[in-house]
C-alpha cells in the first residue's frame, strides 16, 4: 500500500512539474506600442531574455541605412558574396562567390527573403567584415539603450550567446521608422522576384490584416516564431512584438488579435513608455527547442492549439482581410571580382587625312621610326560618304 501511496504521489508531482512548465511556456512575450507615443499599451514577459532569430536582421539594416545617410555608402553600392557569406545555412540567396547586388536590391532580400548570405555579404561592405560589423551592432545596440541585447552574428542563426527582449526589439523597430520612413516601402513588400523565381515574406499580416505596413518574421528552433508587426488604422499607429510562438497560425493570429484590440480601444494604456522599461538582467534567453523542435512538440502543438485556438476551424480568425503588398524586382550586377580587365588601347591610331570624293586616305602614323607603315587608301561605294570621326576626349 505505502508503494501504491508513494508512487501515485510521484506521479501527481511529475504530472504538476509538467503542467507548471507548460504554463511558464505558454506565457509568450507580447508588446504592444502606439508608434507615434511610445506607449506601452499592453506588455506580457517584454522584458525577459529570449532568442532574436531574423529578427536581428532589423539591426543589420539599421547600420546600412546609417551608412548611407552618412554617405559611406549607397543604394547603389555592389554588395558582393564573399565565400564567407555563401558559408551560412539557409535561408539564403546562394549567389556564387564574387556576384554582386545593389545594397538597394540587398536590403529588400535582407527584410523579405530574410537571406542570411546577404546579410553577411551587407556586413562585410559597411563593417569591412563581419567581426567588426558585429562589434558596430553591439555598440549601436548599448548607444539605443537596448540593455538585454547581445549580437553575436548579423543573420540571427541560433547562438546561445545572441539575445534580446521583446522591449529591445521594439526600441530598435521604433527607431528605424521614426528616422528612415523613406524605407518603409521595403518593409511592407511581399515579395522580390530576381528572375523566374519569386520569394516572400513570412508575415502574414501584409496579405490578412488591413493596415499591416511592415515589418520582420523571425524563426529558429530556440526562439520559436518571432515577428514585429505595424499597422496603421485611421491615423493610429501600433507595433506588436509577438515572440515565441509554435506557428505561423499562431504567430499571426496572436499579433492580429493584439492589433484588434489596440485599434479597439481595448488596452487603456500603461502609463509608461517603452524606453521606460527596464529589461530583466542576468536570466538566461527562454530556450524553446525541446518544445518547437524536440520530443515535447506534439505535446506542446496540442496544448497551444487548445490554449488559443484562433484561425482553426470553425475558431475566430484575425486575419480575414485580402489585401496585395508592393513587389521588388530585382537583377545580380553579375560578377564583379577577378574580372579581366581590357587590353590597353595601341600606342597609334590611323589619321584620316581625306574623307571627300570616292576614297579614304589614312595617313602612316605608327609607331615613331617604323617605316613599314604608309598611308592606305579605302575605295568608297559610289554615293556614299564617312563623316569626320570626333576626336577621342
Amino acid at each position: 500500500m505505502n508503494a501504491l501511496r508513494n508512487g501515485f504521489a510521484s506521479l501527481c508531482l511529475a504530472i504538476s512539474l509538467f503542467v507548471a512548465s507548460m504554463g511558464t511556456a505558454l506565457a509568450l512575450p507580447q508588446l504592444l506600442v502606439d508608434m507615434r507615443t511610445g506607449e506601452v499599451l499592453y506588455e506580457n514577459d517584454a522584458a525577459v531574455p529570449w532568442y532574436p532569430a531574423s529578427l536581428t536582421k532589423l539591426m543589420t539594416a539599421l547600420l546600412a541605412f546609417e551608412a548611407i545617410e552618412t554617405g559611406q555608402a549607397g543604394l547603389s553600392t555592389p554588395v558582393i558574396s564573399s565565400a564567407n557569406a555563401l558559408s551560412v545555412p539557409p535561408s539564403k540567396m546562394g549567389f556564387p562567390v564574387d556576384t554582386a547586388v545593389t545594397l538597394e536590391d540587398a536590403l529588400y532580400l535582407l527584410i523579405v527573403k530574410s537571406a542570411n548570405d546577404i546579410a553577411v555579404a551587407i556586413a562585410e561592405t559597411i563593417g569591412g567584415d563581419e567581426a567588426t560589423f558585429v562589434a558596430m551592432m553591439n555598440q549601436r545596440a548599448q548607444m539605443l539603450g537596448m540593455t538585454g541585447t547581445n549580437f553575436t552574428n548579423p543573420h540571427g542563426l541560433h547562438d546561445p550567446a545572441q539575445f534580446t527582449t521583446a522591449r529591445d526589439m521594439a526600441v530598435l523597430a521604433l527607431t528605424i521608422r521614426a528616422r528612415f520612413p523613406q524605407y518603409d516601402r521595403m518593409f511592407a513588400t511581399q515579395t522580390v522576384e530576381h528572375g523566374q523565381s519569386r520569394s516572400e515574406t513570412n508575415n502574414i499580416l501584409l496579405t490578412r490584416f488591413a493596415g499591416t505596413d511592415g515589418m520582420k518574421t523571425g524563426y529558429v528552433c530556440a526562439s520559436g516564431l518571432n515577428v514585429v508587426a505595424t499597422a496603421n488604422r485611421n491615423g493610429r499607429h501600433l507595433m506588436v512584438v509577438t515572440l515565441g510562438a509554435n506557428s505561423g497560425r499562431e504567430r499571426g493570429e496572436l499579433t492580429a488579435q493584439l492589433l484588434h484590440s489596440g485599434f479597439s480601444g481595448g488596452y487603456r494604456g500603461t502609463g509608461q513608455t517603452i524606453v521606460q522599461m527596464t529589461n530583466q538582467l542576468g536570466l538566461a534567453p527562454v530556450d524553446m527547442r525541446p518544445q518547437i523542435c524536440g520530443a515535447q512538440a506534439e505535446s506542446y502543438r496540442q496544448a497551444r492549439m487548445e490554449e488559443f485556438p484562433a484561425g482553426l476551424e470553425g475558431q475566430v480568425s484575425y486575419l480575414n482581410d485580402e489585401i496585395t503588398p508592393p513587389t521588388h524586382r530585382m537583377a545580380t550586377l553579375g560578377r564583379v571580382r577577378d574580372v579581366p580587365l581590357p587590353r590597353p588601347r595601341p600606342g597609334w591610331m590611323p589619321a584620316v587625312a581625306d574623307t571627300s570624293g570616292s576614297s579614304i586616305t589614312l595617313l602612316p602614323d605608327g609607331p615613331a621610326g617604323d617605316a613599314s607603315f604608309s598611308g592606305t587608301t579605302l575605295a568608297l561605294p559610289s554615293g556614299a560618304s564617312v563623316p569626320t570621326p570626333r576626336p577621342r576626349p
